[in-house]
């Protein structure tokens, strides 16, 4: 989920290339049950994630006598590549992670096994599992959500809002209501009140927002009314009224209201970096930031995004998967590998220990937000998103994501205030519909031949 973010992302190591060329579904040492025998985990992340899943392969270990793990971890950016090279090498990691918009190719092509039996056979109750998790990985070759299951939840990712309360509270100003999200006027109000020149020097060093476009429009779309596809995803729907106004407020933070960075002084210091040094007043929090945001020098908390004309919050709430390769030699101890780490509880008790993510079981996920010796106090709120008001990414269900790619490729000169949104999105419609089109005709061609 930390795509945009490189900081602490583990640089794939010439070992691991090795071990994904001599692994895969050649890794065990043998066919005889009776001997101790390796399979393959391949996944993405950083110090923390590899600590807290080296914890967690150790106890799967202990439980499982016979079975020895070979962990192969890259950094977000190049896994995808390295898996792909993996599987055009017919190389393929017994277990690895699923991106949920490649679910859809990956059963289409047979990479993945169907694992419903094994799952259904197990003493796991799926009704404790996050039921978005679940579904993003339920597939009959055509839809996602119905059929049969091809993966179980790695976790469920909600993108929160987080506000820097130390800023609010020597400004004077009231702490936003975590129950009530603001309106738009209403937010553009507040931080036009935290956007100012501290040190009097004539230039503005603390400013209100620094939203990155690919993770937070979608708020802003979406509490609209408005979205970037219908919901068979068949047709491409920006060309609104609705649309354009959310795209437009989200441009004008920068270009009208001045109340975040422009593309040029984020050369120097990015928003990111600005939300780390108590520069920025609200910033998107994921539950994989935990670990880092902790060690703030100011104190933070989480409350809904602010809503348009529906008057509700929207955000994304995105998930990746743990599948299983439909080669591998050894389906039941690879399928068990899957299960142990998405859903036992000493397993996700140790990777939520660690701050990367929130419980795959709800009732523990419950226990965890009510928690006040944890920061930040507000943990409710990524709850709220999963259960409530989180949608998932435009692309996350369809074949590719190019259609998509096209929207958020081409949407400079918008942020940059050169063009209006509402001649973008009539430009950018055709576009993307007929990219759309192929992908949903890419989809027919794959599941007919399944």
């Amino acid at each position: 989920m930390k795509i945009w973010k490189k900081i602490g992302l583990l640089a794939l190591s010439a070992v691991a290339v090795l071990s994904i060329a001599g692994c895969g579904n050649k890794s065990a040492s043998g066919s005889d049950s009776n001997k101790k025998h390796t399979i393959t985990f391949m996944y993405r992340g950083g110090e923390d994630e590899k600590k807290a899943y080296g914890q967690a392969i150790k106890q799967f270990e202990k439980t499982h006598k016979d079975v020895k793990v070979k962990i192969i971890v890259t950094s977000a950016d190049n896994y995808a590549t390295k898996l792909q090279a993996a599987i055009s090498g017919n190389k393929v990691p017994d277990v690895f992670y699923i991106e949920q918009n490649n679910l859809l190719a990956y059963v289409n092509s047979g990479v993945l096994k169907d694992i419903s039996k094994e799952v259904e056979k197990s003493n796991i109750d799926l009704d404790n599992v996050w039921s978005y998790g679940v579904n993003s990985y339920r597939t009959n070759g055509k839809t996602v959500g119905k059929g049969a299951l091809y993966g179980l939840p790695k976790d469920v990712g909600p993108m929160s809002l987080g506000y820097n309360k130390t800023m609010f509270e020597k400004n004077n100003i009231p702490l936003p209501d975590k129950d009530k999200p603001y309106t738009w006027d209403e937010f553009i109000k507040v931080c036009q009140q935290l956007t100012k020149d501290t040190n009097n020097d004539g230039k503005i060093d603390q400013y209100a927002t620094g939203f990155n476009v690919n993770w937070s429009l979608q708020s802003f779309v979406w509490s609209n009314g408005a979205d970037w596809s219908n919901k068979a995803k068949t047709k491409v729907t920006i060309d609104t009224p609705k649309f354009a106004e959310a795209l437009q407020l989200f441009a004008d933070l920068q270009n009208k209201y001045h109340v975040t960075p422009s593309a040029k002084e984020a050369q120097s210091l990015d928003t990111y970096q600005r939300w780390m040094k108590g520069e920025l007043a609200f910033f998107p929090v994921g539950p994989w930031d935990l670990s880092t945001y902790n060690k703030l020098n100011f104190d933070y908390d989480l409350i809904p995004w602010p809503a348009g004309s529906t008057g509700k919050s929207a955000t994304y709430v995105g998930s990746l998967g743990i599948g299983v390769s439909n080669k591998t030699k050894y389906g039941q101890d690879a399928v068990e590998l899957a299960e142990y780490l998405s859903t036992n509880k000493k397993a996700q008790k140790t990777l939520v220990d660690a701050m990367v993510q929130i419980p795959n079981l709800k009732d523990m996920a419950q226990e965890w937000a009510d928690d006040t010796s944890i920061k930040p106090a507000n943990r409710e709120e990524f709850l709220q998103i999963v259960n409530d008001y989180g949608h998932a990414m435009p692309a996350a269900t369809t074949y590719n994501s190019e259609w998509y790619d096209m929207f958020m490729t081409d949407i400079q000169p918008v942020l940059d205030g050169k063009i209006t949104a509402k001649k973008y999105v009539k430009e950018e419609q055709p576009k993307m519909q007929a990219k759309l089109d192929a992908a949903n005709q890419q989809l027919k061609t794959a599941s007919a031949g399944k």
